[in-house]
């Protein structure tokens, strides 16, 4: 029988081609290492990697054993998973992938008291820029604004967040403030993932719809908070989600003026994608613990 540290060590040092970073990344004496990959050869009776200049390249024993590790690693990884959903300690590991304007503000929150919840638990939070169709059946994502209709996703509805146009006060005292959706054209733009590159529609209770194609963004950025700072140094204007605008008010009050209050961007849905069918109690309890934080003021938007 194949000892797993060893097909571990293996794979490791197949993947990166180096012992030294190998032992890095697995917290392990390089010795350490180099020990198991021997043991392995030995077990086997051939050599599986041949040390060339300052890099470990793989025999032909080792490119074809290669497969068949990742595949015993893989199998072993998912036998310890099924076991840990019988017991009654959540154990294993799951992805959550949320919208970059969620991840800090709101996602890093909710799996802190996750994990303080779950000491066995271990969970990866990545930023996102798009969501990602194709996950794994171990990864739970929440996404900010439209979806296709088909994701091959389960999707939930868990809010939806109100949006304004927001300037700095120094901004507005060195420009005409905007008077009505006309005028927008006349001010520069901060554009957050090219989400108002097709327009943008304004809401008005009494006036209807204005659609708005807003001027070329001379700065696009991708991270929220990076928008957020463009806009409260005077950079130009912006849409907004007002629930992050006030996250962001507790800290620097008054760094942020709505612009044309009456006339509101259409509200961004906020949605849960997790896979179809049986799910891992782990999964189901990450589920319900980011269903139990969405904030009241998500479920009031108009």
């Amino acid at each position: 029988m194949h000892d797993f540290d060893e097909l571990a060590a293996f794979d490791a040092v197949m993947t990166s081609g180096s012992l030294t970073r190998s032992a890095r990344e697995m917290g392990l004496a390089k010795s350490t290492l180099s020990r198991r990959i021997t043991q392995l050869e030995s077990r086997l009776g051939q050599t599986l990697l041949r040390r060339q200049a300052n890099r470990l390249t793989p025999t032909e024993a080792g490119q074809v054993f290669h497969d068949y590790c990742r595949e015993m690693l893989s199998l072993a990884s998912r036998s310890r998973e099924a076991l840990a959903d019988l017991s009654e300690v959540m154990r294993g590991h799951l992805t959550l992938g949320v919208h970059c304007s969620l991840t800090r503000s709101w996602a890093a929150k909710v799996v802190e008291a996750f994990l303080a919840c779950h000491p066995e638990m271990e969970l990866t939070l990545q930023a996102r820029e798009r969501p990602e169709y194709s996950s794994g059946k171990q990864c739970v994502q929440v996404w900010l604004g439209e979806l296709p209709t088909e994701t091959g996703l389960k999707t939930e509805p868990l809010g939806r967040l109100t949006q304004r146009l927001y300037a700095s006060p120094g901004y507005l005292a060195r420009h005409e403030a905007p008077t009505c959706p006309d005028t927008l054209a006349h001010h520069p733009w901060i554009d957050l993932l090219g989400t108002t590159h097709d327009g943008l529609t304004l809401h008005h209770a009494e006036r209807g719809e204005f659609c708005f194609r807003p001027p070329r963004s001379r700065l696009s950025v991708n991270l929220p908070e990076l928008q957020l700072d463009a806009i409260a140094q005077g950079q130009g204007l912006g849409v907004l989600p007002e629930w992050l605008v006030a996250a962001r008010e507790v800290y620097h009050p008054g760094e942020l003026m709505p612009c044309l209050p009456e006339w509101r961007p259409t509200p961004l849905a906020a949605t849960l994608l997790y896979p179809y069918g049986q799910r891992p109690q782990r999964m189901d309890a990450l589920l319900d613990a980011l269903r139990q934080a969405v904030p009241a003021s998500w479920y009031n938007a108009s």
